[in-house]
């Protein structure tokens, strides 16, 4: 089996550019690396994506909404996540299920006990070995990711991004309350520290704890 490494935090916090870093770190070592990310990652995926984050489906209940996710997490796993980690590989994805859990029970406030079923169904038994924590101030974060969108010549992926700041400060309590209860699997780096110091923050926490016998790139 492989390594599988998540990224998490709010909107903003950085954690795109991060986890593309760590892909390029990682393969300059010579580790076999896969690059990926949720919602999305696999062509369903990634029009189940399209839906969940276009601005305009503001009509979307709190519970389709997670079907949604499941559904893409299930495809996404099956079709990249799995095969690459029975490859060898090291998986890195940015989010996974902490994010479902952030976003859905703290945001929302679904029922935490209906996500973890979920979850547990989506995930077929997968789990991260390892959960790279941005966390960052919503504030400040909202106002990266609003001037990223306006920037972007792609699609206005912002649904998220309309939310309120209080709906993201609940979601950055949720992460930090996942993380205290598995302090073995997630590391918290400060998200207002330069991206420089970041990126090196990571890269030591990760090369720290991968282990023997990864595949190196064929």
């Amino acid at each position: 089996m492989g390594y599988f490494i998540t990224f998490e935090g709010v909107e903003g916090s950085g954690k795109s550019t991060q986890i593309r870093f760590l892909a390029d770190e990682l393969i300059s070592r010579n580790l076999a690396t896969t690059l990926t990310r949720e919602p999305g990652g696999c062509p369903i995926a990634d029009q189940i994506r399209a839906i969940l984050l276009d601005a305009d489906n503001s009509a979307m209940s709190a519970m389709s909404e997670l079907m949604l996710y499941a559904a893409a997490r299930a495809q996404h796993v099956n079709e990249v996540v799995a095969p690459a980690l029975a490859d060898g590989n090291i998986v890195l994805c940015d989010r996974f299920c902490d994010a479902t859990v952030a976003y859905q029970s703290y945001g929302r406030g679904l029922d935490r006990a209906v996500i973890d079923t979920l979850n547990k169904h989506a995930c077929s038994g997968i789990s991260p070995d390892l959960t790279i924590l941005i966390d960052c101030d919503p504030q400040v974060g909202l106002a990266r990711a609003r001037r990223r969108i306006e920037l972007s010549s792609g699609p206005r992926e912002e649904r998220f991004e309309l939310e309120t700041v209080a709906f993201h400060q609940r979601v950055r309590s949720g992460y930090n309350n996942l993380a205290k209860t598995e302090p073995q699997r997630f590391v918290i780096i400060d998200g207002a520290d330069t991206i420089e110091n970041i990126a090196s923050k990571i890269r030591d926490a990760v090369l720290s704890r991968i282990p023997e016998g990864i595949r190196a790139i064929r």
